[in-house]
């Protein structure tokens, strides 16, 4: 293995003793939406229920493609639809299978 070695001189203080310049660089902190595209792939395989789950997935990846392109409120916009389509997936799936065990012990009880 080589070992390279090497030496730092102190140079001191600068020569030009007139006033130091500054650059200032102002970066923006991208601001990310999330574009639920796992919870609509769950929705999709899961709790398709009337293709919400797959309407979503579609919004979902409309989504991951405006943020790829820099279109952060298209983004927002087709992440907020999807939000919505899985909300109203999930709710519907799970009584769709929720009310049909009611029904079924209700009628065992009887």
């Amino acid at each position: 293995m080589i070992k390279e070695e090497f030496q730092v001189t102190n140079l001191g203080a600068p020569q030009n003793s007139g006033p130091m310049m500054s650059t200032v660089v102002n970066i923006q902190a991208e601001t990310t939406a999330p574009d639920y595209i796992v919870w609509s792939l769950f929705n999709t395989i899961f709790l398709n229920v009337c293709c919400l789950g797959f309407v979503a997935f579609t919004y979902s990846v409309k989504s991951r493609d405006r943020k790829m392109m820099g279109d952060m409120i298209g983004a927002q916009s087709y992440a907020s639809t999807a939000k919505c389509l899985n909300i109203w997936a999930l709710v519907l799936g799970l009584l769709l299978a929720i009310v049909p065990i009611m029904f079924f012990i209700n009628s065992m009880v009887r």
